[in-house]
């Protein structure tokens, strides 16, 4: 199985690529619209700011090939700024049109955020933590209850379709930590950091791919 992974510009992109090799499938990095069009399961990571994201799909003309390709059915895997400019739009530094796959914003965590204990979270949320399964998808499969993932991030989705939840996390409140819907799986946290369970969820990707 064959993976193609989108560069535009944000993102340690070699990260992932060695992760995707290391869980068993080959991996390469795409940066034209034509390369998107014939891929057969595409990712796409990024860590930054969403606006940049945006300017840069744009500007590199690989938007429309991105959601065409989403919408024909083919495997999708979105990371951290990856899952969040599927959304519609974004408050991060004033509002921001996204791709609109996925009806839903994408809002900062509140300045005041705090634990069960009374105590000030550090906004953005980094480190590990855990995933509560809301819809079992088969990009978790093999994953036990309590597994942690890595996030680094001060912005989550909030869907305005329940049912394409997937996990959520605690930080001072619950939050969106993944996607499901279809072909397209996206998730906030980091999975190419986050040792076994991250190549887990990748080799379960390239698996939902090749069946696709």
């Amino acid at each position: 199985m064959h993976v193609s992974i989108i560069d535009y510009g944000m993102g340690n992109l070699r990260s992932v690529q060695k992760a995707f090799e290391k869980s068993g499938c080959t991996a390469g990095i795409v940066t034209s619209a034509q390369a998107v069009d014939d891929a057969r399961a595409l990712v796409l990571p990024g860590v930054g700011a969403f606006r940049k994201c945006f300017e840069n799909l744009d500007r590199l003309g690989l938007i429309s090939s991105i959601v065409s390709s989403i919408r024909s059915g083919k495997p999708f895997l979105g990371i951290c700024l990856g899952l969040q400019i599927l959304f519609s739009d974004s408050e991060e530094f004033g509002s921001c049109p996204g791709l609109d796959v996925i009806k839903g914003r994408v809002v900062r965590f509140p300045a005041e955020q705090r634990d069960s204990g009374g105590r000030l979270l550090k906004i953005p949320h980094m480190g590990w933590n855990v995933l509560s399964v809301r819809k079992q998808a088969p990009h978790l499969s093999g994953i036990e209850a309590g597994a942690h993932f890595y996030f680094v991030h001060s912005y989550y989705v909030a869907p305005d379709d329940p049912a394409v939840i997937a996990t959520t996390t605690g930080y001072g409140a619950e939050f969106v930590s993944s996607i499901w819907k279809d072909n397209i799986f996206a998730c906030q946290f980091h999975p190419e950091k986050s040792q076994a369970v991250g190549l887990q969820l990748l080799k379960n990707f390239t698996s939902f791919a090749d069946r696709a």
